[in-house]
């Protein structure tokens, strides 16, 4: 019994320096080993031997981290920022709400260039985001949310690199200005849309009007032309009809003058003689007596009379033509 007390505190104690010697680091995350206070080696992933009492992995005070951690995670990680004030470059203050992607590339770096990494991001982006949207009014503040988040995380890269910190991505959650701002750029907004509805229905009504006027000038146009070609087939209806009314006159006439004279008469003569034979009719219906001096080349007019005697006789006239006393005039 006397032995076996101190074989058991021997036994306690080697476990408990091969528990110290013996560190096994999860995956994607690295420990920092020092010996002696400086620097040793960087243990990745896996069983790792540590020596005793000489070599202890570094712990690191960061932000957001328990107190006394080893373990420094290379995954790629996000902080979330509390709503920042920032004034806009026409003096309006507004809260930004936004988050931060970051990965650590260089452990080392991370942990001996910087005392709290996490601590230091947050500050770059506070002062970054200030010094961007501080150039900025507004309204462009409130649309340019993917130029803020591109100059953001530029300015924050740029600077984390020496911290051995890769900044992925930087996203505005929330920009949220004044109640007071709210309200009135709800109602610009609001008058906005009125103002816009007004310009398109006055558009749309300049566009019926528009359409109404081309309508009316194309029917006009249209009626137009109908008129005009209606205009342009009647006139040449009235005179095809004048023009087979005077072929068809014609051609009796010539058959007239055909059948009196044989074939051999003028049919002008014809129509003299029946213009001269109503002039005498007309004449004869007088009680005065009329003498009609005409010219002597009439004279061979008057000789076809005697050739119209028959015809005169088939129109069973009731009462005689009586034929005026004529005196030939010689000039």
């Amino acid at each position: 019994m006397g032995l076996l007390i101190p074989l058991i505190i021997i036994a306690i104690i080697v476990l408990v320096i091969a528990w110290k010697a013996i560190r096994i680091v999860p995956q994607a995350t690295v420990l920092i080993i020092e010996r002696l206070g400086k620097f040793d080696r960087v243990a990745a992933s896996g069983p790792n031997m540590l020596t005793p009492f000489l070599d202890r992995p570094r712990g690191v005070n960061w932000s957001g981290l328990k107190h006394g951690t080893v373990q420094i995670d290379l995954r790629e990680q996000f902080t979330d920022l509390a709503p920042q004030p920032v004034i806009t470059r026409d003096n309006v203050t507004i809260l930004v709400d936004s988050i931060i992607y970051w990965q650590i590339t260089d452990p080392i770096k991370a942990v001996y260039e910087v005392s709290d990494l996490i601590g230091g991001i947050i500050q770059l982006t506070i002062t970054a985001m200030r010094n961007v949207i501080g150039e900025l009014d507004l309204d462009h503040a409130l649309t340019s949310r993917d130029t803020i988040n591109s100059r953001l995380r530029g300015t924050l890269d740029d600077a984390t690199h020496k911290w051995g910190v890769k900044v992925t991505r930087v996203e505005l959650k929330n920009i949220n200005p004044p109640e007071d701002v709210r309200i009135t750029m709800e109602k610009q907004m609001t008058a906005e849309r009125n103002r816009r509805a007004i310009v398109l229905q006055a558009e749309g009504e300049k566009q019926a009007a528009i359409a109404r006027a081309e309508g009316e000038k194309q029917a006009a146009i249209t009626r137009a032309e109908g008129d005009k070609q209606a205009a342009i087939l009647q006139a040449e209806g009235q005179a095809q009809a004048r023009l087979t009314s005077v072929t068809a006159e014609a051609e009796s006439i010539r058959r007239i003058s055909e059948g009196i004279t044989g074939g051999q008469g003028n049919p002008a003569h014809y129509l003299i003689m029946m213009k001269y034979i109503e002039s005498l009719r007309e004449m004869s219906r007088s009680n005065n007596s009329k003498v009609v001096f005409m010219p002597i080349e009439t004279s061979s007019v008057l000789s076809s009379i005697g050739a119209f005697k028959e015809v005169f006789a088939d129109q069973g006239s009731p009462e005689a033509v009586p034929v005026p006393r004529i005196r030939q005039r010689v000039e």
